[in-house]
């Protein structure tokens, strides 16, 4: 039996949107790729750039753009990065985007569900983790994920590994609760060649400062962002990273929000906890964690839930 055409959809062909497009259509995980964009021609000047794209690496892949999100149907997996992102220069939280991007959250769940019932939709805006409870709420869609944590994860191990002087890829572990202000980083889940982090150091005679590594998930955007214009590559391997653990079912451990509901919030809300990602999410490390450490995850998300009631009366949603 010939396996289903994947459709991924890529909502807003931005600094963010496109390297997200490329690196997924470069991965081959996509059988079909649309891209979105308002913006007259924008879309349509992307495709072309992707189809010359597809002929150099010899990809079997059709490629679609629209400008109106209605157009859009019968996608599999629909990524949302379309709104305001930080500007470089500017003192700026991923917070204070809610006010700019919460009508644009509404107006794009409103217009682009009907078409693509059942789908999954990761959500990329900021502040990623509210605009991902207003999106369900908005469009009744179950299976709406938020892009999360899985950035700050992979830029946590990557400060590790420089200070440990390892290989990337002998850190693990993970960050979760808020991509924001809340966030907090798991160490009891941080490993290099699976020993825990501080015992690695420890052993070796290094000098190991978990304060380092905090400060630079603080600082390393912004760093980036008032330098070239804006993260790129960073978040387009991230995001490519769930895509693939979704489209092919792999179940690996990844940081993302999805909704969870908390002792005294009246409404699920989405919140980042490690949890295994594939067709199915689940389970989550959530009890594996340390009691500071579920503390700190509720405690985002309380957090989360107040920019996502400020996002619904901003949006015109609320009660």
């Amino acid at each position: 039996m010939p396996r289903r055409e994947v459709h991924i959809a890529v909502i807003g062909a931005g600094r963010v949107g496109r390297p997200t497009a490329y690196t997924i259509m470069a991965s081959q995980l996509a059988d079909i790729l649309s891209i979105v964009d308002i913006k007259p021609n924008l879309a349509k000047a992307f495709a072309e750039e992707l189809k010359q794209v597809a002929v150099s690496m010899r990809l079997d892949v059709e490629i679609n753009y629209f400008d109106r999100c209605e157009d859009l149907s019968g996608a599999d997996y629909i990524l949302i990065s379309a709104g305001y992102s930080r500007p470089p220069g500017i003192k700026v939280t991923r917070r204070d985007l809610v006010r700019n991007n919460a009508k644009i959250i509404r107006s794009i769940a409103e217009s682009i569900a009907p078409n693509n019932r059942g789908a999954f939709y990761i959500m990329i805006t900021n502040p990623v983790d509210a605009m991902a409870t207003l999106f369900m709420k908005v469009s009744r869609e179950k299976k709406v994920i938020s892009a999360g944590n899985h950035l700050d994860t992979l830029r946590m191990r990557a400060k590790i590994a420089d200070m440990l002087k390892v290989p990337y890829c002998a850190v693990d572990g993970y960050v979760g609760g808020e991509h924001g202000a809340k966030m907090t980083i798991l160490w009891s889940t941080v490993k290099v060649y699976g020993e825990p982090v501080d015992e690695f150091a420890k052993s070796r005679g290094m000098t190991f400062n978990r304060e380092e590594v905090v400060e630079y998930l603080r600082e390393i955007p912004v760093f980036i962002i008032d330098n070239i214009g804006a993260t790129e590559y960073g978040p387009a391997a991230a995001f490519r990273d769930i895509v693939k653990a979704l489209v092919f079912n792999t179940g690996e451990i990844l940081s993302i929000g999805v909704p969870r509901r908390f002792e005294g919030l009246p409404e699920e809300v989405h919140v980042n906890i490690p949890i295994r990602v594939g067709q199915a999410l689940g389970p989550d490390i959530f009890h594996e964690l340390t009691q500071d450490e579920q503390k700190a995850i509720t405690e985002a998300a309380r957090s989360i839930y107040e920019v996502y009631e400020e996002a619904c009366r901003l949006a015109g949603l609320a009660e």
